[in-house]
């Protein structure tokens, strides 16, 4: 099986080279490398791997750890190699293409592009945050919940709505450990929900910054190419 493997090593000659020869030795077959951060003497870096169905994952999880300065940020099932911002500019033509679908287009793209489990784009009332105390007025003016607009496959039914206020571009953590990145685009109360779930006893890492900052442009730019069609977007309707 194809795993995405996130660590932080300390940013000097060998480190690199150390944790490569440990997935090795584990059984891992390196795919395609990529460094996230490089700051303050440590580097962020995912690792993607073709891993032994039948080994055991806390085999990789202990030789990784006993690297001097490495600490292991997540792992987790990937349908893919990371893909680059090639891919990024293919996906809006594809948007801007087909407006009419391009909500879907966009919804259906984001996890294979961030090795994520499933994407949903939501619609948030105005008075969300007074309910959920992050707002300052102490009256709700409604009582209309988040509602679902699409999602992509895999997404569970019914869908996990994490408190996305205020609406800005960022990563966070529900309540039973999902990892989530949340854009808005900026107009009719929509925000992109990306996720990742912690499945099969594997830690999936929490959204990077960059990762974050790449969804946001995507939907920002997703935002302009559609326009009103995103103020019209509502939900499919309930079969009884």
């Amino acid at each position: 099986m194809l795993l995405r493997v996130r660590v932080t090593l300390p940013d000097r000659p060998g480190s690199l080279g150390q944790v490569a020869r440990t997935l090795g030795v584990a059984g891992a077959d390196i795919v395609q490398v990529v460094v996230l951060e490089r700051v303050g003497g440590r580097a962020v870096d995912d690792f993607t791997v073709l891993w032994p169905g039948a080994a055991r994952i806390d085999r990789l999880l202990a030789g990784l750890t006993a690297v001097p300065g490495v600490k292991v940020d997540g792992v987790w099932r990937a349908i893919g190699a990371p893909v680059n911002g090639g891919h990024d500019a293919q996906l809006l033509a594809q948007v801007a293409a087909g407006p009419g679908e391009g909500l879907h287009t966009l919804v259906d793209a984001m996890p294979g592009l961030l090795a994520a489990e499933w994407a949903a784009a939501i619609l948030v009332p105005a008075d969300w945050p007074l309910r959920t105390g992050t707002g300052a007025a102490p009256e709700p003016v409604s009582e209309a919940d988040p509602t679902v607009v699409y999602t992509s496959w895999q997404a569970p039914d019914p869908l996990p709505v994490p408190e996305v206020t205020p609406l800005r571009p960022r990563a966070l953590e529900g309540q039973d450990g999902t990892k989530y990145a949340v854009a808005p685009f900026g107009r009719a109360g929509m925000v992109l929900l990306v996720a990742r779930t912690t499945a099969e006893g594997l830690p999936a890492a929490a959204f990077h910054a960059t990762e974050v900052d790449r969804v946001a442009q995507l939907v920002k730019a997703a935002a302009v190419l559609l326009g009103d069609r995103l103020d019209l977007a509502v939900p499919p309707p309930i079969l009884r």
